[in-house]
């Protein structure tokens, strides 16, 4: 018998689960994932947090006392989602210390609101890293153009950040320069580079869902632009952490910011459901899976040892192809930035308006 998921970590690559509940936590069922799965690391977002507050009664208590002290809507939905993250990044601490601070790591995101708001990004990534108060976080923020210096004075704070919502090589580009400069800073203002990371995540699946829609039914190169973008990416990847910048920095025991594959969750049931985790099988990279890919993979992934590196000149004729097909891949790319946001902006709303109804019922 095989273990997929074992020889997917075998070949470098750091399985995370794309999810977060207190139910899952209250349960157990977090630790067992760490214990049989291979989980190593956890990702939120709001539409997460938005779910996980609409279901069921595990929250019922803690809003119960937030209505009762009267706390805002703010404080409240920190203290929610923070207790959640608090405690999934304890359930991960061995895991943390087992990999040098590398791994065991929970990610929570900036309010999605400011991912056009420069200073307020940063002020909003300070307080959750001050009321998590754990050592394996991650502030997530959006590799937007104004969240851009904000990864850099994030990390020149000693905050170690979870880039999202990366959809564009040449964004990816400039998410790694923000990354080395944000190190840069942090070096200069004493902070110990050994306890800090960085992952950048890089959204797959949406793009094959975008691209399609732009090449129509039964177009040969459906389902090829996402793989293909993001084994260029780990191709950028290789060359910025191949350089002297870089190896300035590891020399300072700097660790790499990991390429993290993001919405690998097949969303067309034409493709196999386990493509964004077989395709993309690269040294150093990560992988956040929502628990059906997880249980599918398990299940019958067929694991192959680096399925990226050496198909780079694959990769750029699918682009050269899709660039004759008429898809212009910067304009797919801008377009997922923006509905991205947006998506989260909408959970966001969501999600307070949840806590805002739940913290009314509670009030006697």
């Amino acid at each position: 018998m095989t273990d997929p998921l074992a020889e997917l970590s075998a070949a470098g690559v750091a399985v995370w689960l794309d999810d977060l509940s207190r139910e899952r936590l209250r349960t157990g069922n977090l630790a067992d994932l760490v214990s049989t799965k291979q989980v190593v690391g956890v990702t939120t977002n709001p539409s997460i947090f938005q779910k996980a507050l609409s279901d069921g009664a595990a929250y019922d208590s803690q809003v119960k006392d937030l209505a009762l002290r009267g706390v805002d809507l703010g404080e409240a939905v920190r203290a929610l989602t923070t207790y959640d993250v608090r405690w999934a990044c304890d359930v991960l601490k061995l895991r943390y210390d087992a990999s040098d601070a590398v791994d065991g790591r929970v990610s929570i995101e900036v309010d999605p609101r400011l991912a056009a708001d420069t200073d307020r990004t940063v002020a909003e990534a300070e307080a959750l890293w001050w009321l998590v108060d754990r050592p394996n976080l991650y502030i997530k923020i959006p590799a937007t153009l104004e969240g851009l210096p904000a990864i850099t004075e994030v990390l020149a704070h000693g905050i170690s950040v979870n880039v999202t919502l990366i959809f564009g090589i040449e964004r990816y580009r400039a998410v790694m320069d923000a990354f080395l400069a944000g190190l840069e800073q942090a070096q200069a203002g004493g902070h110990d580079l050994t306890k800090m990371a960085s992952v950048a995540s890089f959204f797959v699946s949406r793009v094959d869902s975008e691209v399609d829609k732009r090449l129509g039914k039964d177009h040969p190169l459906r389902g090829k632009a996402a793989v293909a973008n993001a084994r260029l990416a780990y191709q950028a990847y290789e060359e910025v952490f191949g350089g002297a910048r870089w190896k300035a920095l590891e020399a300072a025991g700097a660790k790499p910011q990991r390429p993290l594959w993001a919405s690998t969750g097949v969303k067309d049931p034409a493709y196999r459901d386990t493509m964004y985790v077989e395709d993309l099988v690269a040294p150093g990279t990560v992988n956040t899976m929502p628990e059906a890919t997880l249980e599918a993979v398990a299940d019958h992934g067929a694991i192959r040892r680096d399925t990226v590196t050496g198909n780079y000149a694959e990769a750029r004729q699918t682009f050269d192809d899709l660039k004759s097909a008429g898809i212009d891949m910067v304009d797919v790319t801008d377009v997922l930035e923006k509905e991205g946001v947006q998506k989260f902006e909408d959970s966001w709303a969501e999600l307070l308006a949840s806590v805002t109804d739940q913290l009314a019922k509670a009030r006697p």
